[in-house]
């Protein structure tokens, strides 16, 4: 398979790929055409339909469809001009290739998380977090932090998390009025809503509650019903671990409910925002073919970049 990550300008691809996005747009000029957003497990491009001839044949979002087209760049980032393109066939591809997935090992990674949980030594806590993962670990290993930002593919939530969790637990041991099990407690939960929050790989979409709630609400409702099942569950205990979920990102600005106001909260917020910046960093240089030191302008960050 010719995957997006290996696509080059002015080469000719006839290849499966999800369709991620369909649009209808207008040109400058008024004609119509179609905007695509195409995606293998490697990444995604934009490509165009400029003519509706009958070798385009009907097709919707969400599709595996055989495309026919040149690669080209726009504004330096590579795209394709479709000529030809059907729904694809059963049998014709791989369903894996389609779905991104984290490079690191699934069960190792969760492995980590749930040794984590085994050190808690405030046993509401540790039952908290023990019914919380016992209860949604398959959809967590599944899952994507993001749609499209950092860790965008399966394991990603998984992989983000453990992260996070790590960076909180090496920083909560260097500073004074840090509670260990309220930090890491903060710290495997924060982001637990986008469970709900996204769509299951490889359509990874804003569900309904999503879109209306986010994931942050959806974690926050995630954790008081468990807590509601915890016999003697201290209220203080968990408006404190709430209040690390509600503040992780930090500023109103940034979709927080609340700023941090205590040094767990503040230390989970730094730390989840560094593992987002340096992945998307990462995943920035993984994908950049541009000439030079610096790559294109990042919108996801606002600035230039220059290459490692």
């Amino acid at each position: 398979m010719k995957y997006v990550k290996n696509l080059l300008e002015h080469e000719r691809v006839v290849e499966h790929y999800l369709c991620k996005k369909k649009e209808s747009r207008e040109s400058r000029a008024g004609k119509t055409f179609l905007s695509l957003k195409l995606q293998d497990k490697t990444g995604q491009i934009e490509a165009k339909i400029w003519e509706m001839t009958n070798d385009i044949a009907s097709f919707e979002e969400g599709d595996i469809v055989k495309i026919d087209g040149i690669v080209g760049s726009y504004l330096g980032e590579l795209q394709i001009k479709i000529t030809k393109l059907r729904r694809s066939r059963e049998g014709e591809y791989v369903a894996s290739d389609f779905i991104p997935t984290t490079g690191n090992d699934i069960d190792e990674m969760y492995g980590k998380i749930s040794a984590m949980i085994k050190s808690v030594k405030n046993s509401h806590v540790k039952t908290l977090l023990e019914n919380i993962f016992r209860d949604n670990s398959d959809a967590f290993k599944k899952s994507s932090a993001a749609m499209h930002m950092h860790h965008a593919y399966m394991g990603g939530l998984l992989e983000h998390t453990l992260s996070v969790a790590e960076t909180c637990m090496f920083l909560g041991a260097r500073y004074r009025y840090v509670n260990a099990d309220v930090l890491l407690a903060g710290a495997l939960l924060h982001d637990i809503g986008k469970i709900f929050e996204l769509s299951p790989l490889p359509q990874n979409e804003y569900t309904d509650d999503g879109q209306m709630l986010g994931h942050i609400i959806i974690g926050v409702e995630m954790v008081s019903a468990e807590i509601a099942k915890i016999e003697n569950f201290p209220h203080e205990l968990a408006s404190l671990i709430k209040h690390c979920i509600v503040a992780h990102h930090g500023e109103f600005e940034f979709g927080s409910p609340k700023i941090p106001a205590i040094p767990e909260a503040m230390i989970l917020h730094f730390a989840d925002n560094i593992d987002a910046k340096l992945t998307t960093f990462a995943e920035i240089y993984d994908k950049d073919t541009t000439p030079g030191k610096w790559t294109t302008y990042q919108k996801s960050l606002n600035r230039y970049i220059r290459k490692p």
